[in-house]
C-alpha cells in the first residue's frame, strides 16, 4: 500500500465524515462510490465492493460515535426513537452483514443503487415539521418505526452502511420527525446499526484493517466538525443537500452497473 493510496483514502474519509456529521448520516452513501471509483481513477490500488463495504462499516462506526458525542447536549437526541429503531436495526444488520459474503459485487451495487433512488424520492417529497420542539412533543408510530428499521438494517448490513441514507428520509417523510431531531437521532441509530454490521463483516473476514484505520482517523477528525456546522445551518438546506448527494451517488452507481 503506497503513500498515494493512503492519502486518497484519508481525503475520502475526511469528505465522507464531515458530510456525515453535518447531515446525520454514517457517511457510506458518500464513501461507498468514492472508495469504489476514486482510487482507480487517480491510479492507485482499487478495492472490490465487498472490501469497500467492510471498510465502510468500520468508518461508519467511528464517524457516528464522534457525531453523537457532539450532539449529546443539543436536546435533539430522541431516546424512545433511538431505542425502538436501534434495537430492531441492530439485529437485522448482523444478519445482513453476515450473508453479504454470498452476494456478487454487481448485486451489491444494484442494491445500493435501488436504495439510493428510493432515498432520493423520499428526500425530495419530505415535508419538514416545526423544528424547535421539545423531545416529549415528538411523537411517532413505534411499530412502524421498528419494522422499517428492521428491514433497513438487513439491507444496510449488506452494504456495510449504517443505513442512515435511507433512515433519514423515512424519518422525515414517513414518521414525520422534525429535521434536527432526525439528524441527531439518526446518528445514534446508525451507530447501533454499525455495531451489528461490524460484527458481521469482521466475523466473515470482509474487513481490510489498515485501510479502515486510515478512514477511522479521518472520521474522528472530520465528523465532529461537520456536526458542529450542522447545528448552525438551516435545516431545510441540510435536507436538500443530503438529497443532492444521494442523487449524485445513485447516478454514478447506475452508470457503473449499465
Amino acid at each position: 500500500m503506497d503513500i498515494a493510496f493512503v492519502i486518497t483514502l484519508f481525503i475520502i474519509g475526511v469528505i465522507g465524515s464531515f458530510i456525515s456529521g453535518m447531515i446525520g448520516i454514517g457517511g457510506s452513501v458518500i464513501n461507498y462510490p468514492m472508495l469504489l471509483y476514486l482510487p482507480p481513477l487517480v491510479g492507485v490500488m482499487s478495492l472490490t465492493a465487498h472490501e469497500v463495504a467492510g471498510i465502510g462499516a468500520i468508518q461508519v462506526f467511528f464517524a457516528t460515535i464522534s457525531g453523537v458525542w457532539t450532539y449529546r447536549k443539543s436536546g435533539f437526541l430522541h431516546k424512545k426513537l433511538i431505542i425502538y429503531r436501534g434495537s430492531s436495526i441492530f439485529i437485522s444488520s448482523i444478519a445482513g452483514s453476515y450473508f453479504s459474503q454470498l452476494i456478487s459485487e454487481k448485486g451489491m451495487n444494484y442494491i445500493y443503487g435501488v436504495l439510493a433512488l428510493i432515498a432520493v424520492i423520499f428526500m425530495f417529497t419530505a415535508k419538514t415539521k416545526q423544528e424547535d420542539v421539545a423531545d416529549r412533543e415528538v411523537t411517532f408510530n413505534k411499530w412502524l418505526a421498528s419494522s422499517l428499521a428492521f428491514i433497513i438494517g438487513g439491507i444496510s448490513g449488506i452494504l456495510g452502511a449504517g443505513g442512515a441514507f435511507i433512515l433519514v428520509p423515512i424519518m422525515l417523510s414517513v414518521l414525520n420527525i422534525p429535521t434536527r431531531t432526525t439528524i441527531a437521532s439518526s446518528l445514534a441509530i446508525t451507530f447501533i446499526s454499525s455495531m451489528g454490521t461490524v460484527m458481521g463483516k469482521v466475523g466473515t473476514g470482509q474487513v481490510l484493517f489498515v485501510p479502515a484505520s486510515i478512514l477511522i482517523i479521518a472520521s474522528l477528525l472530520a465528523s465532529p466538525l461537520g456536526a458542529h456546522l450542522g447545528q448552525r445551518v438551516n435545516a431545510k438546506f441540510l435536507q436538500w443537500l443530503l438529497a443532492l448527494f444521494i442523487l449524485a451517488t445513485a447516478l454514478k452507481i447506475w452508470i457503473g452497473i449499465v
